[in-house]
C-alpha cells in the first residue's frame, strides 16, 4: 500500500526532531551618547557629599533650629569659632573638626550647614584623597588685642596733650619707643 504523499510528510516529520528554537541574537541596545549637560549632571552626582545630600533633604527651617540634645548650642558655636580662628584663613576639614569636638559627621555636617547659613563660616568644597569633602574657615577671625597689650598711649599721663604735631606727639615719644624695644626683645613664643 501507497501512502499518500502527504501522509509520507508527515511520517518523515515525525522521525526528524523537532526544530529547537534558536534565540534569536541579542544585540544590545545601541548605548545614547550623553550630552554635555547630562555628563556633567553624572559628575556632580557622583561628586555629592553627606553635606549636600542633607541639604537636598533638609527644610531651612530645620537647618536653623538644628540642635543636639544636651549640648549647649552657642557654647558649642563659640568653641567652632575659636578653633576655626587659631587657622586665621587656612581652615580645617570638618572631619578633623568634628573629631575633636567628639560630634558624629551627621550632626557635625547639619552643624557646619546651620553656621553657614548664619554667616559665621563658609565651606569650601574640596578633593582629598579621592573622597569629596569641605573645608571650614570663618568668615570673620575675630581681632587680637595682643598687638596693643601694655601700649603706653592707654595709660599716659599726658594723653590729652598728644598730637602728630604737638610738642608732645607719637613719633618723639620715649614711652612708645620703650614698649615696641621691649616686645621686640621677647621671644616669639611669649608674643
Amino acid at each position: 500500500m501507497a501512502k499518500k504523499k502527504e501522509d509520507l510528510s508527515d511520517d518523515t516529520a515525525k522521525k526528524v526532531a523537532p526544530k529547537e528554537k534558536i534565540p534569536a541574537k541579542k544585540v544590545a541596545p545601541k548605548e545614547k551618547k550623553l550630552t554635555k549637560k547630562e555628563l556633567e549632571e553624572i559628575k556632580k552626582e557622583a561628586e555629592k557629599t553627606l553635606e549636600e545630600e542633607l541639604e537636598e533633604q533638609l527644610t531651612d527651617e530645620e537647618i536653623e533650629n538644628f540642635q543636639i540634645e544636651k549640648v549647649d548650642m552657642e557654647r558649642l558655636t563659640n568653641k567652632i569659632c575659636d578653633v576655626l580662628a587659631e587657622r586665621e584663613s587656612e581652615g580645617m576639614f570638618q572631619s578633623e573638626l568634628w573629631k575633636k569636638l567628639k560630634l558624629t559627621s551627621r550632626d557635625g555636617s547639619r552643624l557646619a550647614l546651620k553656621l553657614e547659613r548664619m554667616g559665621t563660616i563658609y565651606r569650601e568644597k574640596l578633593l582629598d584623597k579621592g573622597r569629596w569633602t569641605y573645608k571650614l574657615i570663618l568668615k570673620k577671625t575675630p581681632i587680637s588685642t595682643l598687638s596693643i597689650e601694655n601700649a603706653p598711649c592707654l595709660v599716659c599721663p599726658v594723653e590729652q596733650k598728644c598730637s602728630l604735631e604737638g610738642e608732645i606727639s607719637p613719633r618723639t615719644c620715649q614711652f612708645i619707643e620703650d614698649w615696641v624695644l621691649a616686645d621686640m626683645k621677647k621671644p616669639a613664643k611669649a608674643k
